[in-house]
């Protein structure tokens, strides 16, 4: 298919060119001025349109879609142990849940999605086959990476395992063969669906599962992705367990590399930010989970100074509540606004859209493939109508997209060349039954919320260690850098 985009315009830094650009197969082929001497099959009329690349939500679980407003606010470590009672073991609802994310994602200007993705015990390929088949149809790139740890949930705590606690069921070596099981059988580029290794954390893996993690990334090429510092707590524990830095001890460990992102980042010290800088490894900023957990202002300012390179994730729908990416945009823009006070150094808004295009496509080991509107690169483009009522009355659209509050803005998106949104309606989902059967099958379906919250079990065996080692005073005495 020959698709031939006229008269568009098209942000090229912090200003705006009205360009043709030409789509053949999988490639954008030819950028020219507007009115070009251009044919092809397909001519689309660019005028009112902003075209940019696509965005990639650089962290998401995606059956979290189904615990959406189900717990209450809680900080990090109790709320794991909500999410944990009330995980979805259901098959069907697992591929469910990843068209829901596909479409919340494509809607809100993203073309690929990080999926940190949780197994149904004993299930683990099949859950991964459910997830495959669901972004393959939605036609939207994928990472999967399926969340391992080998400690258990109190591991996570400082102090944790004093707890009584039973080990993890699952060995290490059985994890692990078990992700390299799903590597040889899942990762597909040619279909949009990459593999990576995606251990939980350095608070509930061991250093074994870690370092196997790394050694099947580099056998097979594959991404690394991973929480880390997300809170106090975890950079407690890092200290705890390792005398120091978690940084540091991933960077011993070998973890660390151009082809690893890490989620949430918000406890880095300077000398943390300066490693990631030199290892190549991306943050995923998280700002709408960060602020609904209490976790903290992840220093993003700094790291883009320091040359990290960063992406944004809207992070799992039971610590957002959506998967809107605009948003997290505008968050993850506006944010450290409170934090530095040379406005000099605040994100402008062309800047966020690069972050999430260039930055997300970086972080996934993508960035020489796409990310941006340049000819060989690939054909991952959205296109925005800037005459919906939201990007109105179209003073800056980038401005406009990123700080205001856009509704029904994406017009047009591509994937690889192919048409995936056509006049705001995702043509490989039927979204409408989608939302049928997630209204269907929803967990509260009239049920009081005391009954809903009669899941929660495991708070009440955690609850009170982690007031002792979080909530006293020398505990409450630091405060992230920022």
């Amino acid at each position: 298919m020959n698709t031939l985009i006229q008269n568009v315009q098209v942000l090229k830094g912090d200003r705006y060119e009205t360009l043709d650009v030409q789509i053949t197969g999988s490639q954008i082929v030819v950028i020219a001025p507007s009115e070009s001497e251009l044919s092809a099959e397909l001519a689309i009329d660019g005028r009112d349109r902003l075209l940019l690349p696509g965005f990639a939500n650089g962290h998401t679980h995606s059956s979290q879609i189904w615990q959406r407003g189900l717990i209450p606010p809680l900080p990090l470590e109790l709320w794991l142990a909500d999410v944990f009672d009330t995980a979805i073991a259901d098959l069907e609802q697992h591929y469910l849940s990843a068209l829901k994310v596909a479409v919340d994602t494509l809607l809100s200007g993203g073309t690929c999605v990080v999926d940190h993705a949780y197994l149904v015990p004993g299930y683990e390929l099949e859950t991964i086959a459910a997830l495959a088949k669901a972004y393959t149809e939605a036609g939207i790139r994928a990472v999967i990476a399926p969340m391992t740890q080998d400690l258990p949930l109190v591991a996570g705590l400082p102090s944790g395992l004093s707890l009584p606690h039973t080990p993890y069921p699952k060995s290490t070596p059985d994890i692990l063969a078990m992700m390299e099981a799903i590597a040889q059988q899942f990762h597909n580029p040619e279909a949009g669906i990459y593999v990576a290794v995606g251990p939980a954390g350095f608070h509930r893996c061991s250093d074994a599962l870690l370092e196997g993690c790394r050694d099947i990334s580099d056998r097979h090429n594959l991404c690394r992705h991973t929480h880390l510092l997300e809170t106090r707590a975890q950079k407690r524990l890092a200290q705890e367990r390792y005398g120091g830095s978690a940084v540091v001890h991933l960077q011993q460990l070998g973890f660390l590399d151009h082809r690893t992102s890490l989620a949430h980042c918000v406890w880095l010290s300077d000398a943390d930010i300066k490693i990631l800088a030199e290892t190549q490894a991306t943050v995923v900023h998280n700002p709408v989970s960060n602020l609904r957990l209490g976790s903290g202002i992840a220093p993003i300012l700094k790291c883009l100074k320091a040359g990290v390179n960063v992406s944004f994730g809207c992070d799992g729908a039971a610590s957002n509540d959506a998967q809107n990416l605009l948003e997290a945009i505008k968050l993850g823009t506006m944010l450290h606004t409170v934090a530095e006070p040379d406005y000099r150094d605040w994100i402008a808004p062309h800047t966020a859209l690069e972050i999430a295009a260039l930055g997300g496509m970086k972080g996934i080991n993508l960035g020489d493939r796409a990310g941006s509107i340049t000819v060989g690169r690939a054909a991952d483009l959205v296109l925005y109508d800037l005459n919906c009522p939201s990007m109105l009355p179209q003073n800056d659209p980038a401005s406009l997209l990123v700080l205001g509050r856009p509704v029904d803005a994406v017009d047009r998106v591509w994937i690889n060349g192919k048409p995936i949104v056509e006049n705001g309606k995702v043509l490989t989902v039927d979204v409408d039954g989608l939302h049928q059967e997630l209204q269907a099958r929803g967990k509260g379906n009239g049920r009081s919320l005391g009954a809903q919250r009669s899941q929660f079990q495991t708070i009440h065996q955690v609850e009170p260690h982690y007031r002792k080692v979080m909530l006293d005073k020398d505990a409450t005495s630091e405060i992230p850098d920022s």
